[in-house]
């Protein structure tokens, strides 16, 4: 048994028309296929608009399909699973505070504290688009939760970060083959850029202006941006041998990409194909190249590219908001991780000592 994430609602009915006393003037006013019908009158009290909502039916699929555009596709698939996994449980849309507590106590030695939060968010969306109460705010359901992270722990793990000076040792193993100019660019534009994983394998080549001091990369969309806003990311060029810039170049030069996906896989002969790659094809170039270059991978994944950007930048006393600016983290809160972790070593204190 599976509940769709729906926004439908039964239609309103058609109200009654109402016949007022003393003079009054009807205007219909279209607005797309409802019409207003006013009735004016002396007393601004006594206004009253109604509308014909006879064609509303009608609307109600489109207004569904706004809402349901609102939600990008993978975030309508994980709230989807998540769904999915709760009604599997035995759960149900309403869902009560016990129920949901008991979820969780379930699942608590299974799960973790990150993940069940990420079923919380989930649930909580559920009830919003059925337009009912969501219990997932009640009390109960908090302390469950807080019980949980108490005694399991609520430390999230993350992706290792791919730092500078590993990525250089990297791109040194790295041969000229086209695959190696492909994975050399991919791993270059990522870090330089603090990319996502969906940002990189999304870039077209109409998304990248070639300027004096580098490249500017526009985002069409991104995590943080699902209206489409878009937002621009400088490139400089490298003062270094593993130029970004560069890189890119000689990689559409070689593989003859003019218009389309920037990154897209190949076949063991090296012929480029049509497709775009898919964020775990990030995720295994940045293993296999680890592993060619003599590093353990274990730890490392597509994540790393735009991890140890924020670290090394922070090594190297970049300030917070100009790594905000390139990474487009919403917050310092959001980047104090990685300006966390690449502060350890600066000016520690053991340093003074030993």
């Amino acid at each position: 048994m599976m509940a769709r994430l729906s926004s439908d609602n039964p239609p309103l009915s058609e109200p009654k028309n109402e016949k007022n006393a003393g003079d009054k003037r009807k205007i219909n006013a279209p607005i797309g296929r409802i019409a207003i019908d006013c009735t004016n009158h002396k007393a601004p009290r006594a206004i009253n608009c109604t509308a014909e909502l006879s064609n509303f039916s009608k609307i109600l699929p489109s207004v569904a399909d706004l809402v349901d555009g609102s939600l990008s596709a993978s975030s309508k698939r994980a709230y989807q699973s998540d769904v999915d996994h709760f009604i599997a449980w035995g759960g149900m849309i309403p869902a009560s505070a016990e129920m949901i507590a008991a979820y969780l106590a379930t699942h608590a030695d299974v799960l973790t504290p990150a993940t069940l939060t990420r079923r919380l968010a989930s649930l909580s969306k559920a009830h919003a688009l059925k337009r009912v109460s969501s219990p997932t705010t009640d009390a109960l359901v908090k302390a469950t939760l807080r019980g949980i992270k108490r005694r399991n722990g609520s430390a999230q793990r993350q992706a290792n970060p791919l730092l500078r000076d590993d990525l250089f040792a990297v791109l040194g193993a790295m041969g000229d083959r086209p695959k190696d100019m492909r994975d050399r660019a991919l791993l270059l534009i990522g870090f330089a850029g603090g990319f996502r994983r969906s940002e990189l394998i999304g870039l077209n080549v109409s998304d990248v202006e070639m300027v004096r001091q580098g490249i500017v990369v526009t985002l069409r969309r991104s995590k943080t941006d699902q209206a489409g806003a878009g937002r621009k990311i400088g490139i400089p060029h490298g003062r270094t041998r593993w130029c970004p810039v560069t890189a890119l170049e000689e990689w559409l030069s070689t593989s003859g990409i003019e218009a389309g996906p920037i990154f897209r896989g190949m076949t063991r002969h090296g012929r480029v194909g049509d497709q775009r790659l898919s964020g775990e094809a990030v995720s295994i170039v940045v293993k296999e190249r680890l592993a060619a270059a003599g590093f353990d991978p274990e730890g490392f994944s597509g994540h790393s590219l735009r991890a140890g950007f924020a670290t090394s930048a922070a090594q190297a006393g970049a300030s917070s908001w100009k790594i905000r600016q390139q990474t487009g983290h919403a917050s310092d809160a959001m980047l104090s991780r990685y300006i966390r972790d690449g502060e350890l070593f600066i000016e520690n204190a053991v340093a003074a000592l030993l």
